[in-house]
């Protein structure tokens, strides 16, 4: 499998879903409007859960919710993403000052478990490789989900020989970082994690849109060259 683009957009909607709920475990699909063939770009997401994330009937609707809503808008659905919940992790960090050295090394095995796919992660990209060769799994680091992180807090896996393996980092790609950072760091500050509706939310009060049209156009305005931002 060859290289793969995260877009601000999608990379924005992904932190703001899991700085939302840093309590919980979140979930989401990565999609893409550009054709099969050559890298893999994903230029958005549409976020799913944030509690039940292993329930079928919910997770089914869900799927084919958005896969009519892609055939609609010339969008197909090219990966799925999830951070697990961790009272550990920088989204809920004032934990971690209780550590003692005792327990550091198990700790830090904990972290990188909370960055593992789950039974549940891997079904659904299953899923969605079976309709997408060269779809991909994200999984969000939660440890580095921190304001000035040199790096995407992102683990990305793909499909190979008959399993899920991490993905080459020099193959992923996230243009103009420092820029997306910057971007998300407004949001955030904004507070605007508040805008964001999952399908989740949806179901609870099905006025909000879990399209995210009213986020989506915030995020590209702050993308926008106009702004000096790419």
């Amino acid at each position: 499998m060859g290289e793969v683009e995260l877009s601000c957009l999608a990379y924005a909607k992904m932190y703001l879903h899991a700085s939302q709920f840093p309590r919980c475990s979140v979930n989401g699909l990565l999609l893409s409007s550009s054709s099969a063939g050559g890298a893999l770009c994903i230029t958005d997401c549409v976020p799913l859960l944030h509690s039940h994330l292993s329930l079928a009937p919910i997770t089914q609707l869900a799927l084919t919710q958005v896969d009519v809503w892609c055939a609609q808008t010339q969008q197909r659905i090219v990966g799925y993403y999830q951070a697990n919940a961790c009272v550990s992790d920088s989204r809920y960090s004032i934990f971690s000052c209780f550590l003692s050295s005792l327990f550091f090394t198990a700790f830090h095995f904990l972290l990188l478990c909370f960055s593992s796919p789950t039974p549940c992660a891997l079904k659904i990209a299953e899923k969605i490789f079976e309709q997408c060769n060269n779809a991909v799994l994200l999984m969000i680091d939660g440890e580095k989900m921190f304001p000035g992180c040199r790096v995407p807090p992102i683990v990305m896996y793909e499909r190979k020989d008959a399993r899920w393996a991490l993905k080459d980092k020099h193959t992923i790609m996230l243009r103009q970082w420092e820029e997306t950072c910057s971007i998300v760091n407004q949001l955030f500050s904004s507070g605007d994690q508040a805008l964001l509706v999952d399908f989740d939310s949806h179901l609870d009060d099905i006025t909000k849109d879990w399209t995210n049209q009213k986020l989506n156009a915030k995020i590209m305005e702050l993308v926008s060259p106009a702004n000096g931002n790419v």
